[in-house]
């Protein structure tokens, strides 16, 4: 399970931005993840209520943004999703890295990131 290592990540990063920051509360992390991680949100969420329980961003919520895959194909200048591979066993579309309109390779344009967009907070009683 990568959510865990993922979660655990996100955790130590926000505790350093509260301390550094003298935060009284963080209310919430919003966190941008792309289609094509393979990172699963509700585990995801799910560590990181664990792994919080006991530190200073312990109640704080993980909001989590999808975003969507796009690719671009140097053979026939297509930009846009990608192709889905939809086989009976797959439990959901699977993304693959041939151009729908051409079926030559793609290069992946968006959809792999990973990343904090915002730590919702409190201002701790130094800060006025």
């Amino acid at each position: 399970m990568h959510e865990f290592s993922i979660a655990t990540s996100i955790v130590e990063s926000v505790l350093e931005f509260a301390a550094k920051r003298q935060l009284a509360e963080v209310l919430s992390v919003r966190l941008a993840i792309g289609e094509l991680t393979a990172i699963e949100g509700e585990q995801l969420s799910f560590c990181y209520e664990a792994i919080t329980k006991g530190t200073a961003i312990e109640g704080s919520t993980l909001e989590i943004e999808k975003l969507e895959a796009c690719v671009q194909c140097a053979a026939c200048s297509y930009r846009g999703r990608p192709k889905y591979w939809d086989d009976a066993l797959c439990f959901a579309p699977v993304a693959t890295l041939q151009c729908p309109n051409c079926g030559k390779a793609v290069d992946v344009v968006e959809g792999q990131e990973c990343a904090i967009k915002s730590v919702k907070f409190v201002m701790g009683r130094n800060h006025g």
